[in-house]
């Protein structure tokens, strides 16, 4: 009688327990379902982006009628308005994404100048994304996309046309322009550049930074004296030095494999067939590199030396003109990720040719030449000279004898060239 008794119990606990959980758990559901799930909308701003499009037409694109000058639009944009409308043409015409569409609202999106000063923006100054957001009404994701869609686009576009190897005419006209500063065969300088990469993934700091330095990627490039760089390598790690980056650079894919222009030039009577890159001492003793000499000794090799270091310097000159002009580059706090970076390198390299190559055609020799407090225009037929807080004027009308005129020291046959001067002004 006594078992029976304890396994009734048993079963009538258990009933109950699992009514007790039932009910429990009805309870919950109906708390549950009865509480309003909170809809998750994404955040909207409405910028009045018209209002920012119609701002920057009025200011540099209503043709005669802008309020600033084309002279203010170089200075601004770091390239000429002729160069910028090409390259906003080419921008609207092939990629969809600088097209002008209307979204799902049925509203017209921005203009293509509108998103190319947006990319720019960020390019020539090493603004933040959303820096134009107040002046365009361009969010910052937008800009973004501007960004990248720009280096992508400049590369397709142009790249073939500013990034390459000399064409015939081209090497003729840098062989005249090597031998007028002589150096006969002459094409170019070679050098590399070290671009500090300060989001570089933690596993990979070791094969990108040489030492205890910050990690690095390797810049490659073949320039000359007109600024166009006619050769870029860009992307490998930085712990690789000169040497090592020459030995998987494509520089003399075209000469291994007999498709390279042919030269002919004549040096102490003797006739060349192959150019040659004014390098430094660290690169090998090829026919194609031409070396200073390290401890002249006599005049003549002091000479050369002289004008070897200083001709050579001419992609150094091209990385400091690439740096002024684009200040993405020395930014190391903006730059992202690798991908875009060896996108955006290149990108950068054919702007840089694009504006070199517009300026020389326009007459600008050179727009860098800074001495004291003269900002000096090198032009085809005339000097100008702008002095801070006081009005432009040429050459002829600076008393060239008075005390305040400071002649360059470049070799004759550059000076004879180009016929530089360099003027300093004292108060």
């Amino acid at each position: 009688m006594s078992s029976s008794s304890s396994d009734e119990n048993d079963e009538i606990e258990e009933r109950l327990d699992d009514i007790i959980e039932d009910f429990i758990d009805e309870i919950y559901d109906a708390i549950v379902e009865a509480e309003p799930i909170p809809q998750r909308t994404r955040s909207y701003t409405e910028r009045h982006r018209e209002g920012g499009q119609h701002q920057l037409s009025n200011d540099y694109f209503n043709d005669d009628h802008s309020i600033y000058s084309i002279q203010t639009f170089r200075r601004r944009f770091r390239m000429n308005k002729g160069l910028f409308i090409r390259i906003v043409d080419g921008l609207e015409q092939f990629f969809p994404f600088f097209q002008q569409r209307k979204d799902a609202t049925g509203r017209w999106g921005s203009y293509c100048t509108t998103k190319m000063y947006g990319s720019n923006s960020s390019i020539a100054y090493g603004n933040s994304a959303d820096t134009v957001d107040e002046y365009l009404r361009l969010g910052e994701s937008t800009a973004l996309s501007c960004l990248h869609h720009f280096t992508d686009g400049i590369i397709q576009l142009f790249g073939d046309e500013y990034l390459r190897l000399p064409t015939t005419e081209d090497l003729q006209r840098l062989l005249d322009m090597g031998e007028k500063r002589g150096f006969p065969g002459m094409v170019g300088s070679i050098d590399c550049m070290h671009w500090e990469w300060k989001n570089c993934p933690t596993a990979w700091k070791g094969q990108y930074a040489r030492g205890h330095g910050k990690p690095t990627i390797v810049l490659e490039p073949v320039a000359s004296q007109d600024l166009w760089i006619w050769h870029a390598f860009f992307g490998l790690p930085g712990t690789l030095n000169d040497l090592n980056v020459l030995d998987r650079s494509p520089l003399f894919d075209d000469l291994l494999e007999g498709r390279a222009p042919r030269v002919r030039y004549m040096v102490n009577n003797h006739m060349y067939k192959l150019a040659y890159y004014l390098t430094y001492g660290i690169y090998p003793k090829w026919s194609t590199f031409i070396q200073t000499i390290t401890f002249p000794q006599s005049p003549k090799q002091q000479l050369f030396a002289q004008v070897q270091e200083s001709v050579r310097k001419d992609v150094k000159r091209d990385f400091g003109v690439l740096q002024a002009r684009f200040a993405i580059v020395k930014n190391p706090g903006f730059r992202g990720s690798d991908p875009f970076m060896i996108h955006a390198i290149p990108a950068l390299c054919v702007a840089a040719s694009q504006a070199a190559s517009t300026e020389h055609e326009s007459g600008v020799r050179d727009l860098t030449s800074r001495r004291g407090s003269v900002i000096c225009l090198i032009l085809k037929d005339q000097f100008v000279a702008s002095i801070p807080g006081r009005p432009a004027h040429p050459w002829e009308n600076v008393d060239l004898d008075s005390g305040w005129r400071e002649t360059c020291t470049f070799p004759e046959q550059n000076q004879s060239a180009f016929n530089i001067q360099i003027i300093s002004y004292v108060n």
